[in-house]
């Protein structure tokens, strides 16, 4: 598996990897992507600030995720200081053909690297109350389950978030 930033020419690859998950998003009741969300524009624009990662399996794009430090407002609601300098992964997504062979954990030790590498000793990520898999994956990466929020860019949705701290 290789991991680098996404590149403009990847975002045909990247809306094909988006329409394979979500319909099964939907399919367990997870409502957290759709139609408009997340949207070339968006990735372009992930793209444009260098924080959008790929993860490739024989120079086919299988994972997406962006390392950021954007942090929503409603993070306060989990008991986040969210004016800490924190690294923020957004979008995370796999291939459902190739799940279950590391490439989320990679996505997320990528998360570890970019903070490492920027003196950032705080991790978070959210992730919509029906996602199974990223619950059961945050805890085995070690990261704490902080509390439940709502985001108003998903009006009806519930959010779980979870940290980590790096010594």
């Amino acid at each position: 598996m290789r991991l680098r930033l996404a590149v403009t020419e990847d975002i045909p690859f990247i809306m094909l990897l988006v329409r394979k998950v979500v319909p099964l998003m939907r399919a367990t009741g997870n409502f957290q992507w759709g139609d408009d969300y997340p949207n070339p524009e968006i990735f372009a624009n992930d793209i444009t600030i260098g924080q959008l990662w790929v993860a490739e399996l024989e120079n086919k794009i299988v994972g997406i995720s962006a390392i950021t430090t954007d942090q929503d407002p409603e993070y306060a609601d989990a008991g986040w200081d969210i004016t800490e300098k924190a690294i923020v992964t957004h979008r995370l997504a796999v291939d459902p053909d190739c799940q279950g062979k590391g490439i989320a954990r990679a996505l997320m030790n990528q998360a570890e690297e970019v903070a490492k590498y920027s003196g950032i000793s705080i991790l978070r990520v959210d992730t919509n109350s029906k996602n199974m898999a990223t619950q059961a994956l945050f805890p085995k990466l070690g990261y704490q389950f902080s509390g439940e929020i709502s985001l108003a860019k998903r009006p009806g949705l519930r959010f779980f978030c979870y940290e980590k701290l790096l010594s």
